[in-house]
């Protein structure tokens, strides 16, 4: 019982940390695809300490605790119609759901090489679509579940975070403009997943693995769903990224819609 107490009473508080920077939002390759791809300024990775051990039994809890946090509440912001704004009402709920985080290389995307959805030379191979004017392979293989391609990558392979990131970045903002070739898909979603998770290396067998945590979350007020946004859409989303050892959490956020077209 003294256990159950002392979980029962946990509670994390955090701190931010400004001086933790990530590349891919200073690298200026980075930055004009995402200007091309309308997600320019509604991108945004945010880094925090915090002060208890981090176990992925209590994400809810530590989730929870994140988004009431005055630390948090204070420096963190959301986009609405074009501009960021804080989160101004008190945090009733946290949605909470695991994300899978175990791949170390980009091994993962080997089958699009070899399914037909580039031609020999790494373009992209157009179809036809009802709604979309300039559609391709690729990103049927993404969105569309009764599609021969999408069958390339099952469940498992969809979950992982390394997965997500790349689809996010195929399927861009209100205004994409997307790529003939997969290698800026790939080469970004590299930069980014590298940028945002930890790993460790196994120093007997030299293995290298994963020691993030990784949590899709969906926070609620009084008034209904709140944070990444208010209406529920693939393309607004937020992960907190959790490295237990250094007792770290990253918030990698967007926000669908339209980007700036300055850098």
């Amino acid at each position: 019982m003294a256990g159950d107490k002392c979980d029962f009473e946990q509670t994390f508080s955090f701190c931010p940390l400004p001086s933790k920077k990530f590349s891919f939002l200073q690298d200026r390759e980075t930055l004009e695809l995402f200007m091309k791809w309308s997600m320019l300024g509604r991108v945004s990775a945010q880094t925090y300490s915090f002060d208890q051990c981090f176990y992925p039994y209590s994400s809810d809890k530590f989730a929870l605790s994140f988004f009431r946090d005055p630390n948090v509440v204070s420096s963190l912001r959301k986009m609405e119609a074009g501009a960021w704004v804080p989160l101004d009402k008190p945090i009733v709920s946290v949605a909470v759901e695991p994300v899978p985080c175990t791949k170390v290389s980009m091994e993962l995307f080997d089958p699009i090489y070899s399914c037909g959805i580039l031609r020999p030379s790494g373009h992209l191979v157009k179809c036809l679509h009802d709604v979309y004017p300039d559609y391709d392979e690729l990103r049927q293989m993404l969105q569309e579940e009764d599609s021969e391609q999408y069958r390339v990558f099952g469940r498992e392979e969809r979950a992982e975070l390394l997965f997500r990131l790349f689809k996010h970045l195929c399927v861009g903002g209100e205004l994409c403009q997307y790529e003939d070739t997969i290698e800026p898909y790939i080469s970004t979603t590299k930069k980014i997943y590298r940028d945002l998770i930890s790993v460790q290396k196994d120093p007997e067998t030299k293995k290298i693995s994963v020691v993030s945590t990784v949590l899709k979350v969906c926070v609620y007020d009084e008034s209904g769903r709140c944070y990444p946004g208010r209406r529920e859409e693939d393309q607004t989303f937020a992960y907190l990224i959790v490295d237990p050892f250094k007792r770290h959490v990253t918030l990698f956020y967007h926000s669908y819609g339209v980007g700036t077209f300055t850098l």
